[in-house]
């Protein structure tokens, strides 16, 4: 499939990873329906679309409600004609220790994660099936792998996108020119965390390694040309298999390495985000953290991958000796 004249949509266009993989697409001559609840926001990304050289539409949709997201996927298609590629960028996370955390908040996440994603894939695979092609790009994180104490609902939510998918390759294992491709990038400079419920007390910054959204929105460009099942950026894949065995000590590690942080960093007050809401205003692509010098850029990347590696090595060398 050609990269130029492709039709595209997305979900959870207005900010973050969304936001800058529409500008990706956009500097290919795509034509782009871009869907999320700020309009705002859509505005904003949909003008930096028109200025790349692509065309864009925006359309307001909670992806939580199933009958809209239905309407939002045919509108698309009566605008483009065709979809070639629909990437569901939908998320939400909140951050605190699961039983601080109002139990309707935990529930947010998981249909904002887990339900929009399937929401989206339940009204775009008629019209693949119909066309006989097309790309879902289904957005999940390392978290999909590598369990997260203090977000235990979006960790479930990632994980049961990991099974989601699986399920939906297996299904449509006689349809070769149908892709189900999923995303795993670590963490990213986007404007989530300041979208982020968090009950910690404690600020929320990105660590060491955080990447930018561009990369990840090169990424899910080149699978327009070249779907593939299982994309990982930010890491080497096989480090994130090797976590699935480290998970019991990975978690612990995790879990104590949190309890200080929250007790260490900058104070703030509980919130809910936008968890309900959408931002009242533009978001943008960035978060603003992530350090602008390419060596600081390199030598933070060089920390996640080389942390993630050890703990993983770490934790399958436990698991051995637990299995003699």
């Amino acid at each position: 499939m050609k990269r130029t004249n492709l039709r595209v949509v997305i979900t959870g266009a207005s900010s973050g990873i969304g936001a800058a993989t529409a500008i990706a697409f956009a500097r290919e001559g795509a034509s782009l329906v871009l869907g999320a609840r700020g309009k705002e926001g859509l505005d904003d990304i949909a003008q930096r679309c028109r200025a790349a050289g692509g065309k864009a539409d925006v359309k307001v949709v909670d992806a939580t409600d199933a009958d809209a997201v239905g309407r939002f996927a045919r509108e698309a298609r009566s605008t483009l004609g065709d979809i070639d590629l629909w990437f569901s960028d939908v998320g939400v996370g909140v951050v605190g220790q699961f039983a601080e955390v109002p139990i309707e908040d935990h529930q947010r996440v998981i249909e904002t994660n887990l339900v929009s994603h399937m929401n989206d894939a339940h009204a775009l695979l008629p019209i693949f099936l119909e066309q006989g092609h097309g790309i879902w790009v289904n957005m999940i994180s390392v978290g999909g792998y590598v369990t997260t104490p203090y977000s235990a609902a979006y960790a479930a939510s990632k994980f049961g996108l990991r099974g989601f998918s699986a399920a939906l390759r297996a299904e449509l294992h006689d349809q070769p020119r149908i892709h189900v491709c999923d995303v795993y990038p670590t963490f990213v400079d986007t404007p989530g965390f300041a979208h982020a419920g968090n009950y910690t007390g404690a600020k929320l910054s990105y660590p060491p390694g955080v990447l930018a959204p561009e990369k990840v929105a090169d990424a899910v460009v080149k699978l327009a040309r070249q779907p593939r099942a299982t994309t990982v950026i930010g890491a080497p894949a096989f480090a994130l298999k090797l976590a699935e065995l480290a998970t019991p000590l990975t978690a612990v590690a995790m879990k104590r390495f949190l309890d200080t942080w929250s007790k260490r960093a900058d104070r703030t007050g509980d919130t809910q985000g936008s968890l309900y809401e959408p931002p009242a205003t533009a978001s943008g692509v960035h978060s603003g953290q992530r350090p602008t010098d390419a060596a600081g850029q390199k030598k933070n990347t060089a920390l996640l991958a080389g942390a993630v590696v050890a703990a993983a090595a770490i934790g399958v060398q436990v698991w051995r000796r637990r299995s003699r």
